[in-house]
């Protein structure tokens, strides 16, 4: 199993999650230009297939960072996944749920922050502002950080994830130090 693991290029991997990445992004953008100009059922279909894409990033990522902490990788995954289903639910308006995605996405991407900078394979210096996009999620659900606070936590996430997706499909990841951590796990 070790070897199965050791034989398989990450690199490919990689670059997939970093286009399933911006796939998201494009299609979350056209979902809430939708919306905005009043396109409620295309912008809500759009957001479905957003939240497909984010699912499947999501299952991507877990692969990605098994190596580095498989027991975090999983529970990151689970949250990722929670917060899809209710993103999903939220599309309905006949489904009131009594809770944020944000509740769930801002541990994801505290999660994923910490697996990037402890990771061998990427470089550090993209896990910090990951994690403190995590943590301005989780402050945007706050009442005062809502409406003080929203555009700043909103560019630091979107170029924490921005900054993310681009090196995945630019540079991928350092396969041997993949191989490496991989091996190790």
């Amino acid at each position: 199993m070790t070897e199965q693991i050791r034989d398989a290029s990450p690199h490919p991997r990689a670059r997939i999650t970093g286009v399933v990445y911006l796939l998201y992004f494009l299609t979350a953008i056209l979902a809430q230009l939708m919306v905005s100009r009043k396109l409620d059922a295309y912008g809500n279909a759009a957001n479905l297939i957003a939240d497909g894409f984010y699912a499947v990033l999501t299952l991507l990522f877990y692969r990605l960072f098994k190596p580095v902490n498989r027991s975090l990788s999983f529970i990151a995954a689970l949250v990722s996944l929670a917060g899809c289903a209710v993103m999903i639910f939220g599309l309905f308006p006949r489904v009131t749920l009594p809770i944020s995605p944000l509740v769930f996405f801002g541990p994801y991407c505290l999660l994923i922050g910490y697996l990037v900078f402890r990771s061998t394979f990427l470089p550090r210096f993209l896990g910090v502002p990951m994690a403190l996009a995590g943590v301005g999620w989780l402050v945007f659900l706050l009442p005062a950080g809502e409406h003080y606070l929203s555009l700043y936590i909103e560019i630091l996430g979107i170029l924490a994830e921005a900054s993310l997706m681009l090196w995945l499909i630019v540079m991928g990841v350092n396969v041997q130090r993949w191989k490496a951590q991989a091996g190790a796990a």
